[in-house]
């Protein structure tokens, strides 16, 4: 994407009722307002509220809130060019349970309040995996404490990833940690049973890998 483009994009984002941008400070000090008030003050409805961390260009985010549209979704993503993609066609399409923040995140904890989340997913993350680069592994131990702060008692976490790598550690990871795997398979569109949530909505690189014939895994569990 050519830089040109990439601006018009940022300054589209800045238009998008849709589209939240706190700086790192607003955060970090504790005045970011919708922290806690997402329900209140952006949905205005009691709904439950589903995050997808690294949301790209926001494919899984947008079709999970015409899926579902008695629950709020919020993409997540430091790409704001990227997520531009989700937040128009949200507009174009008047689905107004999709919301986008740009964001880091390792700041997830700054952006939402203790308990105040329902569901997380994690859509094809990158899975990191030289043994440095393990503190940016999406579903590490820090991470996950993360997660479990805004998650409500018992909320649900999703992992769908191309990454064999990825879903192995991370199964290895919750197994070791005690947390609570409900669901878990290697190929979804290979087996059957697979949830219609996973195999219906379709990322861009999703399709992709399918056309290449490469396994997707998907992970349901809760942090203890």
């Amino acid at each position: 994407m050519g830089s040109k483009n990439k601006l018009k994009r940022f300054k589209e984002n800045e238009t998008f009722e849709n589209v939240f941008q706190p700086k790192r400070e607003e955060l970090t000090d504790g005045n970011f307002k919708n922290k806690g008030n997402w329900n209140k003050n952006v949905f205005k409805n009691d709904n439950p509220i589903v995050l997808e961390l690294g949301c790209g260009k926001g494919e899984y985010t947008v079709g999970l809130a015409k899926r579902y549209p008695n629950k709020n979704f919020i993409g997540i993503d430091i790409k704001g060019a990227r997520f531009w993609r989700g937040a128009k066609t949200a507009l174009e399409e008047n689905i107004p349970n999709a919301m986008f923040i740009r964001t880091q995140i390792e700041l997830i904890d700054f952006a939402f309040t203790d308990n105040e989340v329902d569901e997380i997913w994690i859509t094809f993350p990158d899975p990191q995996i030289k043994y440095k680069r393990t503190k940016h592994r999406m579903t590490n131990l820090e991470f996950l404490e993360r997660y479990k702060k805004v998650l409500k008692p018992n909320g649900i976490m999703h992992l769908k990833t191309d990454s064999e790598f990825m879903h192995g550690y991370t199964l290895g990871l919750l197994h070791g940690a005690k947390h609570k795997v409900l669901y878990a398979n290697h190929n979804v569109y290979k087996q059957e049973g697979s949830p219609e949530e996973v195999t219906e909505i379709q990322t861009f690189y999703e399709r992709q890998y399918l056309e290449q014939d490469k396994p997707i895994t998907y992970i349901r569990f809760q942090i203890n």
